[in-house]
């Protein structure tokens, strides 16, 4: 079992950029798979980015390509989440997520398939 913290949140102006971090408990934190998501109020959890148990395999939701990036510190328990450029429309309750993947090179893009989740850290992008 793994529990999931998240940080990082807070007010920026369009434009700016954030990192988000998820630190992790346990020992085996290396051999999940995680995620990002978001949600806004009235919507339903959105598929942010993704990564692999190694870090080797990354995958981002077509409206983060090019400005989000995930990473992974298997040696510090920490997943990351470098958003840039952000804008109004990237305001929301980010969530990490984790599951034990099938394949080595899994990463997963439907809220469905994660077992764990931390409580969220909001992001507010001002115009």
């Amino acid at each position: 079992q793994v529990q999931l913290v998240e940080s990082g949140g807070g007010l920026v102006q369009a434009g700016g950029s954030l990192r988000l971090s998820c630190a992790a408990s346990g020992r085996t934190f290396s051999s999940y798979a995680m995620g990002w998501f978001r949600q806004t109020p009235g919507k339903e959890r959105e598929f942010v980015a993704a990564i692999s148990w190694s870090g080797s395999i990354a995958y981002y939701a077509d409206s983060v390509k090019g400005r989000f990036t995930i990473s992974r510190d298997n040696a510090k328990n920490t997943v990351y989440l470098q958003m840039n450029s952000l804008n109004p429309e990237d305001t929301a309750v980010y969530s990490c997520a984790a599951v034990v993947p099938s394949s080595s090179g899994s990463v997963y893009a439907k809220s469905y398939e994660y077992d764990y989740w931390g409580q969220g850290t909001q992001v507010t992008v001002s115009s």
